[in-house]
């Protein structure tokens, strides 16, 4: 970028439902930026929502293009090393889509590579701002649980049926662990720090899945049990968040609803964008200077466009990206501790 306001050009590598749900249109709410480029192998499908975009058939024309500043690896998982590679080395700053690599010797490839080159490498961990997540660390923040006991995320579906995607394929760095568990990962390691040892139990459900599709991981920290669980059999789901402590405890069900107002043409900046319904308050039972107190407490505003400000503040003014690289390799770390438990039937301690 040769001026420090000149429009940020963005490049999109693939437009499925990752690329042209979660980020071109959140991209297109921000000012900052413009969608120049997208690599994909259906050009009629991005014209239709980006009608001044170019539509490149290969992930090296992008790459050559010298006007884009920001290259969005959003391809399949098995691709994210190589793509992000190429891109970091052509001189462009990165964002990939969760999980970031299949590996955490890629990830940490990836990382010195990008500070070798001096550009910037990020992950969309976009849940860190789902409003149920907002509003559990704000929770936690203020004490309002007191010394917490356990914390106890799900992340469940109901799909029966396997899907002929490559999700469901067996490629590397598919199914529920790295799809769903990178979210829960993440936010357990927003709000913890790394835990002392890891419990996994991962099945294959569903008759002839190829890839995990349910996982029920234990975290053990000092005072504390993080309990991360998601499967693909489930049509009436628990609660989505369940936090136990000394002084209350918070039950909250339902989903941030920003995914589903993506697919419905809604954006940031929209009435009602990331908000709950009354209905879908948590609810919070804890104590206020001896006094029992019990009811729903608003759920704070979603708000997934924060990560692409953070990241327009990040090239501009050389502030910090909004999602540090270092933390998505310890997600992937967590989930290669996860297989090797599983593996071996036993805790494993996490050394690093």
């Amino acid at each position: 970028m040769s001026e420090q306001n000149a429009t940020i050009k963005a490049g999109l590598i693939g437009f499925g439902l990752s690329g042209s749900t979660f980020h071109a249109p959140i991209l297109s709410s921000i000012p900052d930026y413009e969608i120049a480029a997208v690599v994909s192998s259906h050009p009629e499908k991005v014209y239709k929502a980006l009608p001044e975009a170019v539509v490149y058939s290969q992930v090296e024309q992008l790459l050559n293009d010298a006007s884009i500043d920001v290259v969005i690896v959003t391809s399949p998982n098995a691709t994210h090393y190589e793509y992000a590679k190429n891109a970091i080395e052509a001189g462009k700053h990165v964002v990939v889509e969760k999980p970031f690599t299949v590996t955490s010797e890629e990830a940490k490839a990836l990382i010195a590579l990008a500070k070798n080159r001096g550009v910037l490498l990020t992950v969309y961990q976009n849940r860190r701002w789902d409003n149920d997540f907002l509003t559990v660390r704000n929770l936690l923040e203020t004490g309002a649980l007191g010394r917490l006991s356990l914390y106890y995320a799900q992340f469940n579906r109901y799909r029966p049926d396997i899907k002929n995607s490559w999700k469901e394929q067996g490629e590397p760095g598919t199914g529920l662990l790295y799809d769903l568990g990178s979210h829960l990962l993440d936010q357990a390691l927003v709000l913890f720090g790394k835990p002392q040892s890891i419990w996994a139990d991962l099945r294959e459900e569903r008759p002839g899945s190829a890839v995990t599709d349910y996982f029920h991981l234990v975290l053990a920290y000092e005072n504390h049990r993080a309990i991360l669980h998601a499967g693909s059999l489930v049509r009436q789901a628990g609660p989505r968040f369940e936090l136990h402590g000394d002084k209350g405890s918070f039950l909250k069900y339902g989903l941030d609803p920003q995914e589903g107002q993506l697919k419905q043409g809604l954006r940031p900046g929209d009435p009602g964008w990331g908000e709950d319904q009354p209905d879908q308050y948590g609810e919070l039972a804890t104590e206020f200077s001896g006094l029992a107190v019990q009811g729903q407490i608003d759920t704070l505003p979603g708000r997934y466009h924060a990560f692409y400000q953070g990241l327009a503040e990040a090239i501009r003014s050389g502030s910090v990206v909004p999602v540090n690289p270092e933390d998505a390799l310890s997600t992937i770390r967590l989930i290669e501790y996860a297989l090797e438990s599983h593996r071996k039937g036993c805790v494993i301690q996490v050394e690093e």
